[in-house]
């Protein structure tokens, strides 16, 4: 039986030294590869043979729920598996509807993450069960997804959405995705216009409000 191919995306180096190792004692998983951010995430699923991706969602640039959508929608055969420190619902709701194929908590990780990587590569759905029915007690039908408005925005503009709360400007914001100034500020610009914000205090508080960044960024 051919291994479970893994890749671990998170920005500390120890962390993704440590489920390295975790999973380097199951000779039916092997690690191929990391990323430290969402950016390198999605260059690594579109150039990686992968079965499962475990995702990390507070990263630098763009972030674990941005990478996702972009992930999904090019490699929907890649399994997105959510490894978190965040016991947030909204979390939970916004990555199932990307998506995601499951959600586990770091603290709860070990050998529970070895039978997560195992269920979401069967097509299974794994979720914390300290998170699981607060998630799943709200609607995630499409009707829901269609009245929430982050779901107006394409995934290059979610990816905007979270940079320009997080403090970028558009120079920053043009860096990190690669991209113009002048393409920036496009984005930007629908995003505000999609969203019916005025400035980037709005755009914050749409955010931390919406669960696209936390309130210690």
């Amino acid at each position: 039986m051919s291994r479970i191919r893994v890749a671990i995306a998170d920005d500390h180096a120890i962390v993704r030294e440590g489920i390295r190792a975790l999973l380097a004692a199951d000779e039916g998983i092997e690690v191929v590869g990391e990323a430290s951010d969402g950016a390198e995430a999605i260059d690594l699923a579109g150039k990686t043979p992968l079965d499962v991706l475990l995702m990390d969602i507070a990263m630098p640039g763009l972030g674990g729920l941005e990478a996702a959508a972009a992930i999904h929608r090019a490699n929907p055969e890649v399994k997105i598996l959510v490894l978190s420190q965040y016991d947030n619902p909204e979390y939970v709701r916004r990555f199932l509807r990307l998506g995601a194929s499951g959600y586990v908590l770091k603290r709860a990780a070990g050998t529970e993450l070895v039978s997560a990587i195992r269920a979401v590569a069967r097509g299974g759905l794994v979720i914390d069960p300290s998170v699981a029915r607060s998630a799943l007690g709200e609607s995630t039908t499409d009707a829901s997804a269609a009245e929430d408005p982050y779901e107006k925005l394409t995934d290059r503009e979610k990816q905007v959405l979270k940079l320009v709360a997080e403090g970028a400007t558009n120079k920053d914001v043009a860096a990190a995705l690669g991209v113009s100034v002048k393409t920036a500020m496009s984005h930007r610009e629908h995003v505000m216009q999609k969203l019916a914000l005025h400035n980037r205090t709005d755009i914050i508080r749409f955010a931390l409000r919406h669960g696209i960044v936390q309130a210690e960024h």
